[in-house]
């Protein structure tokens, strides 16, 4: 029974050490302190999960843990110790908790990360239902050594799984000048174990937001953890009993735990591996939670992994840069015939990277040309679109924008290792006929850096992506035969049904009428399937009964019909990944859209988390909806009620953003000139309606003069 002993001693640990922090905490502070976690509307995710609590001060954390320490059971039952391993985990969060409670930032200043918010969380949201991510480790440590530590995440990240790490391995890692953070998916959680609170509380939150699970259902949790979250656990020994007894809570939520600790451990198939030589442990550990990984091996001599897809290269690590409002640069993909193109024939005309100055900006175009029996002209812009993520994953390389409008930045340590123009090249090479090699069958790059040559392909190819605009603009919901689903984010939102039309894109902003259309014909089996709109119900709501067919089939019957352009009738579902949330703000008739990366308040007293948590996880929330940036825009975003005239408030960086097409579109429907200077944002009213509707009236907004919403 040493096994279990070593729980129970944990759990027993874990508790009192939570206890003393929960006491001092009251004794500083009193019993009705709030009680709150930053930027999250889920509370104190781990005991809302499990308990189904809102804890809000300290004195409701006090009655939680009396709740935890009845679930510690001591019965040499497995049940016991899943139940005490759940327990320990929720302690955890209780300590931590405690830190939050005596100091909003407690973390500020130190090299460890701390608490998630809910934008982190959804942020996660693509990439997981994409399987960029295709799984989380968390790393418990010191490694053997420094070197392991190192070649072990590093093997992690190439596989893109996301790192956690807890204790004495994140100082091994920054000691070796690893880069961590969450933009390269390698986060330094914190020094003591239980900093594991905040992966649970991450990954509980996780399961609320996608999986739209009932806070207090226990069961339903393990269900979703085990099914849709792929985690495992690497503890080296040797293993204290606090984590033994949090690694019973892990196993319980479905996510093996890898350890070389031989200290009264049983192996357990599947669930509790022992296996001594460290230096395995990756190919364990996949194959331990059901993990299969494609790794493509490109010829370039730095790292190519998703784990570096939000890497930042600040200025002073930068060898060279090429910017497109500064010098210029393009990117472009053309289709050519096969006997044109050399398969794999990489050109650079002009000096290489090594020839300018360091931190000069340089002028570039690539481009990349494809050749194919079933390649399409429309799926130019779809591949060029996959160029931002494809150039990202190179480490030491960072890319933003598009077309004409790039910027891409190589660090020192890149350039150190020998990364040239040409591999930019192998990358884009690599990736076009690997992900669309059902259409593509030979592919050539061109690399140019002479700055009279660049200028001139500029020019082409702003002619090309002209003509493609006046195109895509001329496409409405009524001059295309058919819409598609999208059903990526099932993965973790199993009742979520996109519909994708011309005018409406997916919620995840990422999906466009043409990018499905090119899905279904590359992958005719895949995510994007054909929605016919032979019978139309309601022009004015976008009500079609084809599309009601198909979201009750790809929904698998969770859904009877939905609404294209309402957010009262029947709107659409939401995953979680959501890039903005639309909801109504009754005093002034009018909508308040908030996008994720406002982290400030609304009009209508919540936050983008507070409000999110209203809808997502595949539920019809009338009044409230995700959608994508750019719907904003569209003719057809809010139709059933008035339109985009709806708008009263937007945070001021998305109004920014969105600007220039959002005064074209209400100019067209309204005749109104500069609408954007009408709708307010945080810097003329936060949580105040009353301030918000005086604004209004001033400006003479036209939902002053609409229907009442309800």
């Amino acid at each position: 029974m040493g096994l279990f002993d070593r729980v129970f001693r944990g759990s027993d640990e874990m508790y009192f050490k939570a206890e003393a922090e929960l006491n001092a905490a009251i004794a500083e502070l009193g019993e009705d302190a709030a009680m709150t976690m930053p930027d999250t509307a889920y509370f104190l995710a781990c005991i809302y999960a499990y308990l189904g609590k809102k804890v809000t001060k300290l004195s409701e954390l006090k009655e939680a843990l009396g709740e935890l320490r009845a679930m510690m059971g001591r019965e040499y039952r497995t049940k016991s110790i899943f139940d005490s391993g759940i327990a320990t985990a929720c302690c955890a969060e209780v300590i931590e908790a405690c830190k939050y409670a005596r100091t909003p930032t407690p973390y500020e200043g130190t090299q460890y990360h701390g608490h998630f918010s809910d934008a982190e969380v959804r942020e996660l949201g693509v990439p997981l239902v994409t399987r960029d991510i295709p799984g989380f480790v968390v790393m418990i440590g010191p490694a053997p050594s420094v070197e392991e530590a190192v070649e072990t995440v590093k093997g992690y990240q190439s596989r893109g799984i996301f790192v956690f790490m807890i204790g004495g391995i994140i100082d091994q890692v920054h000691s070796a000048g690893m880069s961590t953070g969450f933009g390269v998916r390698c986060v330094p959680v914190g020094a003591d174990i239980w900093s594991v609170g905040h992966v649970i509380s991450l990954v509980t939150r996780a399961t609320m937001i996608f999986g739209a699970t009932e806070p207090g259902d226990a069961n339903a949790f393990h269900r979703y953890t085990f099914d849709r979250i792929f985690a495992f656990v690497n503890a080296y020994a040797p293993v204290d009993d606090i984590t033994v007894a949090c690694g019973a809570g892990a196993i319980k939520m479905g996510f093996p735990v890898i350890t070389n600790d031989t200290n009264d451990m049983w192996a357990v198939p599947k669930s509790l591996l022992i296996n001594t030589d460290t230096k395995d442990w990756i190919e364990t550990s996949l194959e331990a939670r059901g993990i299969k990984i494609k790794v493509t091996n490109i010829d370039i001599p730095v790292a190519f992994s998703s784990a570096y897809e939000g890497e930042i290269i600040r200025k002073k690590d930068m060898r060279i840069e090429m910017d497109g409002s500064r010098v210029d640069c393009v990117e472009l993909v053309r289709t050519k015939e096969p006997q044109e193109i050399e398969d794999h024939l990489i050109t650079l005309e002009g000096p290489d990277f090594d020839a300018f100055e360091v931190g000069a900006k340089i002028p570039i175009a690539y481009i990349v040309e494809v050749a194919g029996k079933t390649m399409q002209t429309d799926f130019e812009g779809v591949f060029e679109r996959k160029f931002h993520s494809f150039l990202n994953c190179i480490e030491g390389v960072m890319h933003t924008g598009q077309r004409d409008m790039i910027r891409i930045r190589v660090s020192n340590a890149a350039f150190d290792a020998g990364f040239r123009a040409r591999h930019l090249g192998e990358v884009l090479y690599a990736k076009i006929k690997s992900e669309y090699d059902t259409v593509v069958d030979k592919c050539q790059v061109k690399i140019y850096t002479n700055p009279e040559k660049v200028k001139e392909l500029r020019a082409e190819a702003n002619a090309i992506f002209d003509h493609r605009d006046e195109r895509l603009k001329s496409m409405t919901d009524e001059s295309v035969d058919v819409f598609y689903t999208c059903i990526l984010c099932q993965a973790f939102s199993p009742s979520h049904v996109c519909i994708v039309t011309p005018e409406r894109l997916g919620l995840c902003g990422a999906v466009s009428w043409l990018d499905a259309k090119a899905t279904n014909e590359l992958d005719p089996q895949g995510p994007c399937q054909i929605v016919t709109k032979t019978r139309l119900i309601d022009e004015r709501t976008g009500r079609y009964e084809d599309v009601n067919e198909a979201v009750q089939q790809y929904s698998h019957g969770a859904l009877e019909q939905v609404t294209l352009y309402s957010i009262m009738e029947d709107p659409m579902t939401s995953c979680g990944c959501f890039e903005c949330i639309c909801g109504i703000e009754p005093l002034s008739n009018g909508v308040v859209i908030v996008n994720r990366e406002h982290v400030g308040m609304t009009p209508m007293g919540m936050s983008f988390s507070e409000l999110a948590s209203m809808t997502g996880g595949g539920v019809q929330t009338p009044g409230f909806m995700g959608h994508g940036k750019h719907f904003i825009t569209s003719k057809k975003f809010l139709k059933a009620e008035g339109g985009l005239g709806r708008i009263v408030w937007l945070p001021k960086a998305l109004k920014e953003q969105i600007k220039d097409k959002l005064n074209e579109s209400a100019h067209e429907l309204y005749g109104i000139e500069n609408f954007s200077d009408m709708i307010a944002d945080e810097t003329i009213c936060t949580e105040d309606p009353e301030q918000l509707l005086n604004f209004l009236t001033e400006v003479g907004h036209p939902v002053l003069g609409m229907e009442p919403l309800m």
